[in-house]
């Protein structure tokens, strides 16, 4: 369902916008905020609503997921994002698969890649550890809808959807060539993220009373 929002909304925004490529991207934008917060409240209790193989992998590292579940989790991330894309293609009348021309080569987009997949784990590993569960789908999803503006490459910040969408010729793909760099950029930035909270925000109570400043937290900061 991620797949099919991203891809669909990048292909009805091409479409209706006339060759505006700035009301493209941001119908692509709004679309892909929107499923996140939708498809994260969803199956987060399910799942933890991962849809990525960078965040499987943190989260694994951390203790968080077994790594025995890890290559069924990233299968079916993989294998999910292959069927969202061929819905969408679909629905627009498009094959099912062909591969995209759309370019985004060069160190900008590598870079771009790894601020977006850094910024996303910092946004999760953040929530989950100094505020709470419950506000991480809005949290993502405001981050992605940001980075999709603010970063070159238009934060892909997932190896699962960076695959898929090198199988679709429109304005959400990218080529196959400049898939291995994305990955690695993303892979980087999830290990870097992970790395800083690990050290910002321990896991663990014990660790975590070491580095927080004692406080009250039924007292506002004017200590009435």
């Amino acid at each position: 369902m991620l797949l099919t929002a991203v891809v669909g909304s990048g292909i009805m925004g091409e479409r209706l916008a006339g060759g505006n490529v700035a009301i493209a991207l941001l119908a692509n934008t709004i679309s892909t905020g929107a499923a996140l917060v939708a498809l994260l409240l969803t199956f987060g209790t399910i799942s933890g609503a991962h849809f990525n193989p960078a965040v499987t992998l943190a989260d694994a590292w951390q203790g968080g997921l077994s790594w025995r579940d890890v290559p069924a989790y990233i299968a079916a991330q993989v294998g999910g994002a292959f069927v969202g894309v061929a819905a969408a293609h679909l629905m627009f009348g498009a094959p099912i698969f062909f591969l995209s021309r759309h370019a985004r080569a060069g160190g900008a987009q590598m870079f771009s890649e790894f601020i977006a997949t850094f910024g996303l784990l910092a946004t999760i590993w953040g929530c989950v550890r100094l505020r709470s569960v419950s506000v991480v789908p809005f949290a993502v999803a405001a981050y992605i809808t940001s980075a999709y503006w603010f970063t070159a490459s238009t934060s892909f910040a997932n190896p699962a959807v960076t695959l898929a969408r090198a199988a679709s010729d429109t304005f959400a793909g990218i080529r196959p060539a400049e898939v291995p760099g994305f990955i690695l950029a993303q892979l980087a930035g999830a290990f870097a993220a992970t790395m800083l909270f690990s050290w910002l925000a321990p896991a663990t109570m014990k660790e975590a009373e070491a580095v927080v400043v004692p406080h009250e937290p039924d007292k506002d900061f004017s200590g009435e």
